[in-house]
């Protein structure tokens, strides 16, 4: 189920062209804080992806209420 989740999450990324063509941006609308930036196109997808992976863990640990990603959600329940 993570998995998808993560896959879902991922398809809806946005990516930027830094100024200066410096290297690319990438966020993911809807998940507040998941940003990454790389010198090329696919660094910046795998840093993203790494972001995201941390987030998720995060959200899970604290009990947070995590967006749903093109129909795909996470059930959360905090650890106790």
């Amino acid at each position: 189920m993570i998995q998808k989740y993560l896959q879902k999450a991922m398809q809806t990324a946005q990516y930027e062209i830094l100024e200066d063509n410096e290297g690319f941006y990438g966020s993911i609308p809807g998940a507040t804080g998941v940003w990454a930036t790389g010198n090329t196109l696919e660094e910046c997808r795998n840093e993203l992806l790494e972001v995201l992976e941390e987030w998720i863990l995060i959200g899970i640990a604290q009990g947070h209420k995590l967006p749903e990603f093109d129909g795909v959600s996470l059930k959360v329940e905090p650890i106790a």
